[in-house]
């Protein structure tokens, strides 16, 4: 899921940000616990695709290459790997950029 600025977000797991250290001293560290609610100000960068996304797209270039000669199971166990990542696929789609 991609982030874009003036989205809604709420973590869902403890985030720490910083350990600047200069010299001894620890300059700054920001902690914010899961459940945590604010508003995307700018986004840097990209976010690496899910997991997921990653394994949809190394299927579906397994079954677009070579699914027309796999034996009848293996197609149809390729078939149904691919439909339990759809979703995922779908979703990351309607939020990527451009």
């Amino acid at each position: 899921m991609g982030l874009t600025a003036g989205q809604r977000v709420r973590l869902v797991a403890d985030l720490g940000i910083g350990e600047a250290v200069s010299g001894e001293a620890l300059v700054g560290f920001l902690s914010l616990g899961a459940g945590a609610e604010g508003t995307v100000e700018r986004v840097d960068g990209e976010l690496p695709e899910p997991e997921e996304v990653r394994e949809y797209r190394r299927l579906k270039d397994l079954f677009d290459d070579y699914g027309h000669t796999m034996p009848e199971e293996s197609r149809k166990r390729l078939e149904s790997q691919l439909a339990a990542l759809e979703p995922e696929w779908t979703a990351h789609q309607a939020t990527a950029p451009g």
